[in-house]
């Protein structure tokens, strides 16, 4: 099977050497090692780990020199590069371990001795040359957090250590720390989240841990141009940014979550295919400055300028701004989605010292966040896409707590020959706890969800007037991050002439 794999999986040159070995599964003795480590199992012993991954050439032998490359290793580079002897092999075997000498390409095998070095995925190997094997790509993105806290304080160190440790044997989950100082665990869904934390109880920290309310990450977004061009002057007012704000629309979005216009690419080609598939003027597309957030995000700033000196030494600073403002936008300190930020003028001062970082950058984040709110300023709330089977005299309980839950089916089939519906809905992910055992209740236990995660869509109501739900969501979300209280005015962002 893996020679039409190679292609998916080997991030080098499909025909160097490594390549060419993991297309023949080469057994041979002189045959380059590589092997994807894909998670790590925790041992019997609490605190260490069994890398376990797929030999995919060569062989791998216990005492071997081998090459670990991790997930931000550039061939040729140091960073993210050990080279550190094996262990131990084993052959793991449901849950008992088998120690061999030596494992040939093809099979699974457990190494002893790496686990720390990799945080979750990495890739073995003992050629010079090899390029790392690609990581894995989740189809689903970690969408519900809940902050722990231990019950009593001196356990701390335990529970942190112990986040460490889950984090390393899931790949999907994500630990860190608020700025407020809460400990979040984010997973993809509250099944997984209820597994995490079982695991982290009794398995990683051995002490009581107390766990918050689930929360939920929000996006902010424009839904219109902005009413007027946004002004910032910079601190020391000798220059000043003019900006337009307008959403880029839903598919532009996707298609950057999902690669298709390539962040890295050539920005001709790039600007070719924006301008063919989305409208956009092709002088405007191929002028895109940046992505935010992290440069892959998607949100643009584009340059619309004509003829403006200086204009690429402010080039660097003004994508900062722009990537500082995307990631934590104005409404509520969550990331902004689905923006697009058009520079139209800019008045430099003409000493370049009263143009550098420290002026230009804190400038380009007010003026983009001035530019957002002028532009009708939207929330968008993730998605759970909830397939459910369930028998039809107990379909009625499905569609009630469906529209309690401000959840919607949008798509009902038969199984051919059985009583059994198939139901899809769209739902919330801030009314999706406790979905599953008000399910089970309200059907009397004959309905059986699936839920993922789908697509963003917009919260309703208008973020920044009092009284709607999106509103109270936005307060919600301030007082968790322990922002002030009330949504940062316009004027804060917005200079006059």
């Amino acid at each position: 099977a893996q020679k039409y794999r190679v292609e998916a999986l080997y991030s080098g040159p499909s025909d160097d050497e490594a390549a060419t070995a993991m297309r023949n599964c080469d057994t041979s003795p002189e045959a380059p090692l590589m092997m994807y480590v894909s998670k790590m199992v925790p041992a019997a012993d609490r605190g260490r780990f069994y890398a376990f991954g797929r030999v995919y050439s060569g062989m791998i032998r216990t005492g071997q020199k081998v090459r670990i490359l991790g997930p931000n290793y550039e061939p040729g580079g140091k960073t993210d590069l050990w080279v550190k002897n094996i262990q131990r092999t084993l052959i793991m075997m449901g849950r008992t371990q088998e120690q061999v000498q030596d494992i040939p390409a093809g099979n699974t095998c457990g190494l002893v001795g790496v686990d720390q070095y990799l945080l979750k995925s990495g890739t073995l190997t003992t050629l010079e040359s090899a390029h790392p094997i690609k990581t894995m790509k989740f189809s689903v993105s970690p969408v519900v957090r809940v902050a722990v806290a231990p019950k009593t304080s001196k356990d701390l160190p335990k529970l942190v250590e112990g986040m460490k440790r889950l984090s390393k044997s899931d790949p999907m989950v994500l630990c860190y720390t608020e700025d407020t100082g809460e400990h979040v665990i984010a997973g993809c869904g509250e099944l997984h989240l209820e597994i995490c934390l079982k695991d982290l109880q009794e398995d990683f920290v051995g002490a009581e841990v107390e766990i918050g309310n689930p929360i939920v990450s929000y996006r902010e977004s424009c839904s219109t141009e902005s009413s007027q061009t946004c002004l910032s002057k910079s601190a020391n007012k000798h220059n000043r940014l003019y900006v337009i704000g307008s959403p880029l629309g839903e598919e532009m979005s996707n298609a950057i979550d999902e690669n298709k216009v390539d962040p890295r690419a050539d920005p001709k080609i790039r600007g070719r295919y924006i301008a063919d598939n989305f409208g956009w003027d092709v002088a405007e597309a191929r002028k895109i400055w940046g992505f935010g957030p992290d440069g892959s995000g998607p949100n643009v700033f584009t340059d619309a300028t004509k003829g403006v000196d200086f204009l690429m030494e402010i080039k660097e600073s003004c994508v900062n701004g722009f990537a500082w403002a995307t990631k934590n936008g104005p409404i509520c300190d969550e990331q902004i989605r689905g923006c697009k930020f058009a520079l139209q003028d800019v008045t430099l001062h003409a000493d370049s010292i009263h143009r550098g970082m420290g002026q230009i950058m804190p400038t380009a984040r007010r003026v983009c966040f001035a530019a957002m709110l002028t532009a009708t300023p939207v929330i968008y709330e993730p998605m759970f896409i909830v397939d459910i089977s369930v028998p039809q005299d107990a379909m009625g309980g499905c569609y009630g707590m469906m529209s309690q839950r401000r959840g919607h089916v949008f798509d009902e089939e038969q199984q051919p020959g059985t009583p059994m519906m198939h139901l899809k809905a769209y739902l919330p992910v801030s009314e999706s706890f406790g979905f599953n055992g008000d399910l089970g209740k309200a059907t009397g236990g004959k309905a059986f969800p699936q839920m993922s995660f789908s697509h963003w869509a917009v919260f309703g109501g208008n973020p920044l007037e009092a009284g709607t739900k999106a509103n109270e969501a936005v307060l919600d979300t301030r007082q968790r991050k322990g922002l002030s209280e009330e949504i940062p005015p316009l004027d804060r962002y917005l200079d006059k002439l």
